[in-house]
């Protein structure tokens, strides 16, 4: 008997379809697993010797403008020093950046400090938390202000009502920001508008200081306790 292994039809043909599809195609295959070392390649070499070494500089020049912003520099905060860069300077230089991102939200808050109503809309309405929801909530309270001064109403309203619905685990800025959404409403006589905030801020946050004493502008707009 012959010691030599009988080899099945079936799985030769297997072997030879592979073989002709190898040969057929393996400039093809070589080309796609090229191209996907280069971009996986090029990917991890832009994140690594170009994005994290800018967005290490880019918190670096922040660190300093959010410095000058807690001293209420606001000025100095925006547009820094001979050797102090600003707010302004970190979002053109660093664009796309978290830093960037982050300096949008000072620099709207500077400007509205500054009275600069429009600017500080500008750079509020750049400004991504990214999901971070007490962040968010701070941003829309200040956008509210800002469109309030503005006298655009309805904006600083609507801007008023998330803030103080977006995060209600802080309950001393949400309550403080549907008051000033109700309180807003009222005084341009949108009574439906002002008493829908009001009871909100009554159900959710009675313990805060506005919760406290929430039920007399209910009462003087009509609303039975």
């Amino acid at each position: 008997m012959s010691d030599k292994k009988t080899v099945d039809t079936g799985d030769q043909e297997a072997v030879d379809k592979a073989i002709g599809f190898w040969e057929n195609n393996s400039k093809k295959i070589i080309t796609v697993s090229v191209a996907i070392i280069v971009v996986v390649g090029g990917y991890l070499g832009y994140k690594n010797l170009i994005q994290l070494p800018k967005e290490q500089k880019a918190n670096e020049e922040l660190f300093a403008a959010e410095n000058n912003f807690r001293k209420d520099s606001f000025n100095l905060a925006l547009n820094g020093s001979g050797s102090t860069p600003g707010l302004l300077k970190v979002i053109s230089k660093y664009s796309g950046t978290k830093a960037a991102n982050l300096a949008h939200y000072y620099a709207g808050a500077s400007y509205l400090q500054m009275g600069e109503f429009q600017k500080a809309v500008d750079q509020l309405s750049d400004f991504s938390a990214n999901g971070a929801k007490q962040v968010e909530a701070k941003a829309e309270g200040l956008l509210g202000d800002a469109y309030a001064e503005l006298k655009k109403n309805d904006d600083a309203i609507a801007h008023y009502k998330n803030a103080g619905t977006i995060f209600e685990e802080d309950q001393a800025i949400s309550s403080e920001y549907l008051f000033r959404g109700a309180m807003l409403s009222e005084m341009t006589g949108k009574t439906d508008q002002a008493i829908e905030l009001y009871q909100i801020l009554k159900d959710k946050y009675p313990r805060t200081d506005k919760g406290f004493i929430v039920d007399k502008y209910l009462a003087r707009l009509g609303v039975v306790k």
